[in-house]
């Protein structure tokens, strides 16, 4: 690999590990924010669906700014409204940590759909590899900002506002590393208006099994890493050990993201690794709804395979939905179009997902019927895993 190429990995990766850190790293200081600020848990649950809603929003209006500004000053932009966001939220008024969750959302949603497009852009050959390699940099970002946002807060002292802020930095070190590259972009010929696209793209069936696709992946991903602790603690289980199956869920999920995309993407359609892994996650959560009737199968030892089949699953399925987009379509502006056009369904479909499960156990009363329920998205995931998999473009 050139000088050139490997130097753009390197940036790829540092903005990747910048894509989720500042939603993960809310979830375990949920009780110390409440403690600090007075918020109820609905206003403490906007903290996490207020990015999602601006994933679903602004996801779709990406190839259309990128069109006009280019790709690369886009993606500085998006870097900058994550750093400046992020560190917003250190100032003590709630104005402020919802006015810069809601701006880091924006830039979220500008990042992630990018990716695909300039991995298609600058690694044709390579896109299977670098897909896996951001999007397992992304689930490490995730996982690294669960694990140390509490010892950041207690350990070292530094209170919740800085030990979410402190990401701000890193974003703008990631902006720093990007910056050369920003000096490349040059606005895109339009041949198309964003209202064709989005009509061309409507009319086509690979793009919908593409978009219903990361839309079950994000809905099931949301889902597991809102309510997976509490289906175990209510089991019996301890909140500690409860938060490292989520851990754990989240570890394996990372390697498998790591090597899925490449191996998927040199096969002549992906036909095979749907089936595979879809088949994982289907008994994984089969198994925690066992368990739920039959607790031997949720003790420590079974849970560890639940929890790892469905983190390969989740991780898998994340990087195929990525992957389908850059095989699916034949060019750069294509691949931002269906980027932005299925992340806006994939998220929409998540900011529901975590509120319309626990609703469902709040009129049962048990996690039966809600994990049932994401049994048959698991299905409905294969059905349009399955069509998209095949080898034609949008």
């Amino acid at each position: 690999m050139r000088r050139s190429s490997l130097l753009l990995v390197v940036a790829i990766v540092a903005i990747s590990l910048n894509l989720r850190p500042p939603i993960a790293g809310i979830g375990p200081l949920v009780q110390e924010i409440r403690l600090d600020t007075g918020l109820s848990n609905t206003l403490l649950g906007l903290l996490t669906t207020l990015p999602l809603i601006a994933f679903g929003v602004f996801s779709v209006w990406t190839a259309s700014i990128s069109k006009r500004i280019g790709t690369e000053v886009t993606m500085g932009l998006a870097l900058l409204l994550v750093a400046s966001g992020t560190l917003l939220r250190v100032i003590p008024f709630h104005l402020a940590l919802f006015g810069g969750t809601l701006v880091l959302g924006i830039g979220i949603a500008l990042g992630n759909t990018l990716l695909p497009g300039i991995t298609k852009k600058h690694f044709p050959k390579r896109f299977g590899q670098i897909t896996g390699i951001y999007a397992a940099t992304l689930g490490l970002g995730a996982a690294l900002a669960s694990g140390i946002s509490v010892p950041l807060s207690e350990g070292l002292g530094w209170g919740w506002r800085w030990a979410v802020g402190v990401w701000g930095f890193v974003a703008l070190t990631a902006l720093l590393i990007w910056f050369p590259f920003m000096k490349r972009s040059r606005p895109e010929i339009r041949t198309t208006s964003m209202r064709d696209s989005l009509k061309r793209l409507g009319r086509s069936s690979a793009a919908w099994h593409v978009s219903l696709f990361m839309g079950f992946q994000s809905f099931t991903f949301y889902v597991i890493i809102a309510w997976l602790p509490d289906i175990l603690t209510e089991q019996g289980m301890s909140p500690l050990v409860a938060g490292w199956m989520l851990f754990l869920t989240q570890i394996v999920g990372v390697t498998a993201t790591l090597f899925i995309p490449a191996w998927a993407a040199g096969r002549h359609d992906q036909v095979v690794p749907v089936w595979l892994i879809l088949s994982c996650e289907l008994i994984g959560v089969a198994g925690l709804t066992a368990g739920l009737l039959f607790p031997v199968l949720i003790q420590t030892g079974w849970v560890i395979l639940w929890a790892s089949l469905i983190g390969v699953s989740l991780g898998s399925t994340f990087g195929l939905a990525l992957l389908f987009i850059g095989l699916r379509t034949r060019d750069n502006e294509t691949a931002n179009e269906l980027s932005g056009t299925s992340q806006s369904i994939g998220y929409t479909l998540a900011a529901i997902g975590p509120a319309l499960f626990g609703a469902m156990h709040d009129a049962t009363g048990s996690w039966i019927l809600p994990l049932l329920f994401l049994f048959t998205i698991g299905v409905s995931k294969l059905a349009s895993g399955l069509l998209a998999a095949r080898n034609r473009m949008v």
